[in-house]
């Protein structure tokens, strides 16, 4: 559910760190039964297809555009997977919920849950006395994926097993000129994967935070200023199919712009004032 317009995208070789020692793909063998939020374009489609013809992979297709859902779900048929379309809003908990049910009567227990739906609108100076353009960035980018775990932690605690990702960003790493909701929801949802990592520990069940660069999607292609280091939504996938094999503790990419907003997060606040205050937006 990519969608939306902003400054900073999605932003997800890779520089990751173990959340469990390396296992083989026998972890992930055929059959896997996965949920992907925002599956319809970008990101989340690309990476659903991927998983299908890695994984032989049985896939709940989530989002709101059912008529997308379906064109997704016949490519993921097509690479050797199975695909159950579920229209649904994650901010809608009952829907998320309902959507789960589904995925658990069609395919079984749920194996992995990637919460990759989001939105990117910015907050030009004009627009700061617009609360609900904050709201509507943060129930998405942060309550829909809570609405994604709370369906699926449960299970996965009973039977011991099972595994959770989201993508943030790494415009989470520090605020960044004209993105101020989108920054703060990414930051607050690698904080709040962060938690359940620890929370989580030693119950068989992993978690993964993914923080990508400008990814080609349908929300980067309506912006308007450089977007360095771009990669296709089919590297992406890629690289986010290894680390999840992987279950890595995060899969952050591309690794210049990591290392640059690693850069800018260590930067006293002097220094990232002068370089970055008082950027504007192009119209």
């Amino acid at each position: 559910m990519n969608r939306g317009h902003g400054i900073y995208p999605c932003m997800s070789e890779i520089h990751t760190s173990s959340n469990i020692p390396q296992q083989s793909a026998t972890k992930h063998s055929p059959g896997k039964v996965i949920v992907i939020t925002g599956a319809s374009s970008g990101i989340g489609a690309q990476l659903a297809v991927t998983l299908a013809r890695h994984w032989n992979a049985r896939i709940g297709l989530m989002a709101r555009r059912a008529e997308q859902l379906e064109e997704v779900a016949n490519q993921v048929r097509n690479a050797g997977g199975e695909a159950e379309v579920l229209p649904c809003d994650v901010v809608d908990d009952e829907s998320v919920r309902r959507s789960i049910g589904q995925v658990e009567r069609q395919f079984g227990p749920i194996d992995l849950a990637i919460a990759n739906a989001g939105i990117a609108d910015p907050l030009p100076v004009h627009r700061m006395g617009d609360s609900s353009l904050v709201q509507r960035v943060f129930r998405i980018n942060l309550e829909g994926a809570a609405n994604l775990f709370a369906a699926v932690l449960p299970q996965m605690l009973e039977r011991g097993e099972g595994h959770i990702a989201a993508v943030s960003s790494i415009a989470g790493f520090r605020g960044l000129p004209g993105s101020a909701p989108y920054c703060a929801s990414k930051a607050g949802l690698s904080c709040y994967l962060e938690s359940l990592r620890l929370d989580l520990k030693g119950r068989g069940i992993a978690v993964t935070t993914i923080h990508p660069g400008f990814v080609a999607t349908p929300m980067t292609d309506r912006n308007r200023f450089p977007m360095p280091f771009m990669m296709s939504s089919e590297r992406a996938a890629t690289i986010l199919e290894r680390g999840l094999r992987r279950r890595k503790r995060e899969i952050n990419f591309p690794w210049q712009m990591v290392g640059a907003m690693r850069l800018l997060r260590a930067m006293p606040d002097w220094m990232f004032d002068l370089a970055l205050g008082g950027r504007r937006l192009p119209k």
